[in-house]
């Protein structure tokens, strides 16, 4: 069997997150959120291949794309692809710029009742939103996609961020006791009543994608892994800087581990009535 059948077949990984909860109403609206800046190489082929997948898959959609201050031809391929596209709803991010800001703006500009946030450069596989969709539907909170669990992968993944990417989700998985090893990875779901019982969010930059899952864990929602693969992009340049970034996402772990062990519950998931 090859690693993409395995990936397929194979059972998602509930680490430590715990069952879904019984009897849930099924969501009406799933909608993709994914910040982009100066991606005119790619950003036509992300959209129109994700609408295919999610289309074929009867995945009611929208698509929400949010421009953050590109200087290239970003916005007007989105503008015009919204023409031909109504499930395709570009944004653009006004205020100022960040990673964490463009993912932010465009949740709050979104309507369904699911969001994954997704990359623009095709880097996150449109098959696995398809999965992750069908995983909220059970009941999940949230669902975690992995790249380095059995059944996951990456491909062409610089060696030097590889080195600190293992480093950072070895060092989070030992401070919140928990066994999830790619908490850093952008491309997850969550229902929206996990992402407002999250604010307020705190990240302007690519930290956010730390923020969101570890306030999730540790608010007590529900939460599920399942392995992904990860391919580096063909066109266009990273936009994560590293040197940038090391204290950024060091704050906003020290502070939800904070929250996680100090704040005596306050920010927990509400109980059922």
């Amino acid at each position: 069997m090859s690693d993409e059948q395995q990936k397929r077949e194979s059972p998602p990984h509930p680490i430590e997150g715990g069952a879904p909860d019984g009897v849930v109403d099924p969501l009406q609206l799933l909608s993709v959120v994914i910040p982009a800046r100066d991606e005119e190489g790619c950003i036509r082929s992300s959209v129109e291949h994700l609408h295919l997948e999610l289309r074929l898959k009867e995945v009611p959609h929208e698509i929400v794309v949010v421009d953050d201050g590109s200087s290239d031809r970003t916005w007007a391929i989105l503008s015009e692809m919204a023409n031909s596209l109504p499930a395709l709803k570009p944004v653009q991010n006004l205020g100022e710029h960040g990673f964490g800001l463009a993912i932010r703006h465009g949740i709050d500009q979104s309507t369904g009742d699911a969001v994954v946030i997704m990359m623009a450069d095709e880097s996150d596989d449109c098959r696995d939103v398809v999965r992750y969709w069908n995983l909220l539907n059970e009941g999940f909170d949230a669902v975690f996609g992995s790249r380095f669990v059995k059944g996951g992968g990456v491909v062409d993944y610089p060696w030097f961020k590889l080195f600190l990417n293992r480093t950072a989700n070895h060092l989070i998985r030992f401070l919140f006791r928990i066994k999830l090893n790619d908490t850093t990875n952008a491309f997850k779901a969550y229902r929206r009543t996990t992402l407002d019982g999250c604010r307020p969010f705190l990240s302007p930059h690519f930290n956010l994608t730390v923020e969101l899952p570890l306030k999730s864990i540790a608010r007590g929602y529900s939460w599920v892994v399942i392995p992904i693969t990860w391919r580096n992009r063909r066109t266009g340049l990273a936009k994560l800087k590293v040197r940038e970034m090391g204290s950024r996402y060091f704050f906003i772990v020290a502070y939800v581990w904070l929250e996680k062990y100090f704040s005596r519950g306050d920010y927990a998931k509400p109980e059922k009535l």
